[in-house]
């Protein structure tokens, strides 16, 4: 199997402020369905987020006014979070705050390589709002014969590489030390279609 797509459906409590939100900061509504609407869509390029009221899905939103910052404070939303790519974070997050959207979390550079900040929807969903950095060099130590390096380079995969953005994909050099050898995951077999 090889998956064409992946979209997400949150669930929000009202489809045309959610639209009107995602229009405040760069966003665009493609679609809405039933009357008054109930489902419908909105896009950023070549990216799209569907979007189901009162259904498919959890929301809530914590009483946190912060994400990244204090002990466990990302765990008291019960929206889906996102990453989301764009070419500059720092535009971006100015942008988000003329417009009066919350941003839980400004812009930092962090240590896997990626500057993100975060904005919420009112309905507790968190959008990680990032850019990989040029001119990085990831190293990943497992330690030999622990067992985790299969389930080390999975979670590395998913989390560092499910969509990285091109200046990820053309400038990082990632490697990964599995049992004290020195592995570039572009040639390792089972991650064949990761490009760095």
């Amino acid at each position: 199997m090889e998956a064409k797509g992946l979209t997400p459906i949150l669930d929000v409590s009202d489809i045309a402020s959610t639209a009107a939100w995602f229009e405040k900061w760069g966003w665009k509504k493609l679609w809405d369905w039933g009357r008054p609407p109930t489902f419908g869509a909105v896009g950023s390029g070549k990216e799209a987020c569907i979007l189901c009221q009162g259904a498919q899905g959890g929301r809530g939103r914590s009483a946190n006014t912060t994400t990244f910052q204090q002990q466990g404070d990302e765990e008291g939303d019960n929206g889906v979070w996102m990453s989301v790519w764009v070419d500059d974070v720092d535009e971006m997050h100015k942008h988000c705050v003329a417009a009066g959207l919350e941003v839980t979390f400004p812009p930092t550079d962090m240590p896997w390589n990626v500057r993100e900040m975060h904005l919420r929807h009112p309905d507790g969903h968190v959008f990680r709002v990032g850019r990989g950095l040029e001119g990085k060099k990831i190293e990943l130590a497992v330690p030999a014969g622990s067992g985790s390096e299969m389930a080390m380079l999975r979670q590395l995969r998913f989390s560092a590489l499910r969509s990285p953005p091109p200046s990820l994909s053309n400038s990082v050099s990632l490697h990964c030390v599995v049992s004290e050898k020195l592995w570039n995951v572009q040639s390792f077999p089972k991650f064949s279609m990761i490009s760095v």
